[in-house]
């Protein structure tokens, strides 16, 4: 027996490469590209290590490219659901007794083998199945979903080294229990990293999970499931359960074993989820853990004293990468009236330039949206925009599904700053406009914080380092993540933990220890080593 206490070093955040043309990464993720498209995978669920076939299936497609078949994924029925709840039950004991450091291990062998092994085949998976371009794939599939692993290891050494005092005759002691039950985790399109994070988080500190991936996730999803498995994972740890949402989560939320979900998502579906635990209180054995990150109407604010073409590129990369579907997105944008005639300019010309398309070519900036649920949504607003007279498109505007998902970006400049693009989470390509009078710089600061019910990311660009302070202090409730004088985008695992509060989630800071916390249930343990053979106090003898 190892008697050690082992700390694991602060990990080094993933490198992303480059991929220049010719370079070894380039090559092999274009043999890759080719063979996934060239290919159509039937995938099963995993439960309890095993792979099941319902016969009940469901296409996974393209975006760009959406009559072209990836594969076809079975979808778990009320049988299924009940196996993967007893899978997750049986494999709670040995798993959560497990020495802490064999856990994180394992989350650092699935690391490693996404580092190298495996790298070409989730960035493939993701950009074609959830239509990424390589930087955005890169940066989210491989680097953060490793990021997640390794600091995700670190922090719980911080948790578990966390002891109380011990006084005279007495040993005092923590141990951080995993939840009594099973992990619900509910995952998103537009995050592999996400999708990832949301069962290995609560699996290092113990847990075990049953995982509903977003059905347009699903490739890159089910890679990620195998690598786990071949990092170690033990089978019903980890339950993958592909089907319907509404179905799969009213029959788990209706067991008393439920102890807690792990989301990432709408505000409607997390708003009905919540809504199905109080429903079901009494019956669990345990309160359970709710932790959720939801939308965004996220922003920029822009100072009198900003310099317009810092704000422009910030913008355009904060607004339109991947095609603005990340919950960070900027989606409204106040700027000074003083700025606004050499600023619209550049974002105009950079939105008019902006290359968009299918992912293997290397020159587009932008691809397609998720699918066509999301297609309709969102060119619902631009039509709104273009039939309103209190807003106006500057740039952009057209759209076209007929073979593809395709939105080109799109400025609004708005007259009401309360105009709907300004208040409601569009989750694409859609940027909203309002041009402030220079003197009424307090009055659009209130303006910005309380026109969306959302806080979740925003910045403030300012020359003026005194104005940015006052900003961000006057906005600290309108943004669990702040950034000044950079876009509210690409937030790093260990850098800038991510999450906000207000109709943006509960806040839980994923990248940090402040999540993993939410993932143990302590129980405070004292050991008295003379224990009194009277009850009377000495006082009493006198």
């Amino acid at each position: 027996m190892n008697n050690a206490i082992y700390n694991f070093s602060s990990p080094e955040n993933e490198p992303v490469l480059k991929y220049m043309k010719g370079s070894p990464e380039r090559v092999e993720l274009e043999e890759e590209l080719k063979r996934q498209i060239n290919q159509e995978v039937e995938i099963p669920l995993i439960i309890d290590g095993k792979e099941i076939r319902t016969g009940n299936t469901t296409d996974v497609i393209m975006p760009h490219e959406h009559g072209h078949v990836l594969a076809k994924c079975h979808q778990a029925g009320e049988k299924e659901i009940g196996m993967a709840i007893d899978a997750a039950l049986k494999a709670h004991r040995q798993w959560s007794d497990l020495t802490w450091t064999i856990r994180a291990s394992i989350m650092l062998k699935a690391a490693d083998l996404i580092s190298t092994k495996y790298r070409a085949t989730i960035n493939a998976s993701t950009m074609l199945g959830q239509s990424k371009n390589i930087y955005q794939s890169e940066i989210d599939a491989v680097c953060e979903v490793i990021d997640f692993l390794k600091y995700n290891s670190y922090y719980a050494g911080k948790i578990y080294e966390s002891q109380p005092k011990s006084a005279f005759n007495q040993l005092n002691r923590m141990e951080f229990r995993a939840l009594e039950g099973f992990i619900f985790a509910v995952s998103p399109f537009n995050f592999t990293s996400i999708a990832s994070n949301l069962n290995m988080a609560p699996i290092i500190m113990g847990n075990t999970t049953i995982w509903k991936p977003a059905p347009t996730a699903i490739l890159s999803n089910y890679y990620l499931m195998k690598v786990y498995m071949e990092a170690g994972v033990p089978a019903g740890v980890i339950n993958f359960l592909p089907g319907n949402g509404p179905q799969i989560g009213k029959q788990l939320m209706a067991s008393p074993d439920f102890a807690g979900f792990h989301f990432t998502g709408s505000n409607q579906t997390f708003n009905t989820l919540w809504k199905q635990v109080s429903e079901n209180l009494t019956k669990y054995k345990s309160y359970p853990r709710v932790v959720g990150e939801t939308g965004g109407k996220d922003y920029i604010f822009v100072h009198p004293s900003a310099k317009p073409d810092e704000v422009a590129a910030n913008t355009i990369r904060g607004a339109f990468e991947y095609q603005g579907q990340k919950c960070s997105a900027v989606s409204r944008m106040y700027v000074p009236t003083s700025l606004w005639p050499e600023l619209k300019e550049l974002l105009v010309d950079m939105t008019n330039d902006i290359r968009m398309g299918e992912v293997t070519n290397v020159k587009n900036f932008m691809n397609a949206v998720i699918d066509e649920k999301a297609f309709d949504k969102i060119t619902g607003y631009i039509e709104d925009a273009k039939e309103s007279a209190d807003a106006e498109i500057i740039a952009g505007g057209e759209y076209d599904k007929s073979e593809g998902y395709y939105i080109r970006p799109t400025l609004v400049q708005v007259k009401d700053p309360r105009f709907k693009t300004m208040q409601e989470e569009i989750f694409g390509p859609v940027l909203s406009i309002y041009v402030y009078p220079d003197e009424k710089l307090e009055d659009t600061i209130r303006l910005c914080d309380t026109t969306s019910p959302f806080g979740l990311t925003g910045a403030v660009f300012s020359k003026d380092r005194v104005a940015a302070a006052r900003i961000c202090d006057q906005l600290r409730y309108s943004a669990g993540n702040f950034y000044i004088n950079d876009k509210p985008t690409g937030a790093i695992v260990g850098l800038q933990p991510f999450g906000g509060s207000r109709m943006s989630g509960t806040n839980d800071k994923a990248g940090g220890e402040f999540n993993l916390v939410r993932w143990v249930s302590p129980r405070t343990i004292k050991e008295t080593f003379v224990p009194v053979s009277d009850y009377r106090y000495p006082y009493m003898k006198e």
